[in-house]
């Protein structure tokens, strides 16, 4: 850990690769590892609560009087009435790791007085560490972040998350992902969020959206992207969107270019916009193949 760090980011790092042993030695034997599963497609393993009491335990070591707001455990532990709460996601991408994908990570943020101060997300099978402080950039491995300098949205590559959870919208989501995808140089799902972010911050990618997203899947990884010099907001631009289940990221040009393409789906367009999007779309997924629905199979025809 740096010396030059701020203290907070310092224990923040500290949880961070606690958290990511237990996650690297729990890979050595994946198939070993007890699932549940809290919904449909929404799974949670004994490493995200052995993740997750590792970085409380280093946080309020450290901090006994801060609050706490993480993803299996919610508000129970620490100080609910600080103004200095972390928000903490113990492995993000938990699916991928189930499956020995090795795409996951934990994420760390402080908010303080609701803004996000301090940022980490480390990838355990890469031993990349992403760290922001506030005014003092972003960081990979103590290297510099910038985002990405390309600007038009036909030469830049996307990420995005695909809906998974019963109650998501597909019809919206195809709309919104053939709306991207026609525009793009690529789209990719790696299936991370708070990666996704962080890779933008890096410059890896030039912009991510997703939906449905809860606070600690995009905490830290809205500050890099913001030190990195980059944008992050809801569909339609606003940069309150922390709980509002819609994100949106990138480098300033493409951030805006997405914006343009994206606001007319969010929940906070206008009723105007949102019946011409009704009108003018057809639905591309049958309601009865969504998660979490049975479909029966028809019975053979005779030949």
């Amino acid at each position: 850990m740096s010396s030059n760090q701020h203290p907070m980011l310092n224990v923040a790092v500290k949880a961070a690769r606690a958290a990511g042993a237990i996650i690297n030695r729990a890979a050595l034997d994946v198939e070993s590892v007890r699932i549940s599963q809290k919904q449909v497609n929404d799974f949670v393993t004994e490493v995200d609560h052995a993740s997750e009491r590792a970085v409380i335990e280093t946080l309020l070591g450290a901090y006994p009087t801060h609050g706490i707001w993480a993803e299996e455990s919610g508000r129970e532990h620490g100080n609910a009435s600080s103004d200095h709460v972390w928000v903490i996601d113990p492995l993000d991408g938990t699916t991928n790791f189930i499956h020995g994908f090795p795409v996951y990570c934990v994420s760390i943020a402080l908010l303080v007085k609701g803004r996000v101060e301090q940022a980490v997300v480390y990838d355990p099978t890469r031993n990349d560490l992403f760290t922001a402080t506030r005014g003092r950039g972003a960081y990979v491995n103590d290297r510099r972040l910038r985002v990405s300098k390309r600007t038009q949205l036909k030469d830049s590559l996307v990420s995005t998350g695909f809906p998974f959870r019963p109650g998501d919208n597909f019809n919206v989501y195809l709309r919104m992902m053939a709306d991207v995808m026609q525009r793009t140089a690529g789209l990719r799902r790696p299936g991370a969020a708070a990666l996704d972010l962080a890779y933008v911050a890096a410059g890896f990618t030039e912009g991510f959206f997703e939906t449905g997203l809860s606070p600690w899947d995009v905490a830290a990884g809205s500050l890099l992207v913001t030190e990195a010099g980059g944008l992050v907001g809801n569909f339609t631009g606003e940069a309150d969107f922390l709980e509002q289940k819609e994100c949106v990221a990138g480098n300033p040009k493409v951030y805006g270019q997405l914006v343009q393409i994206l606001k007319k789906h969010s929940k906070f367009a206008s009723a105007g916009e949102k019946a011409d999007l009704r009108q003018n779309t057809p639905t591309l997924v049958d309601p009865a193949l969504r998660p979490g629905t049975q479909v029966d199979e028809a019975p053979a025809k005779d030949a």
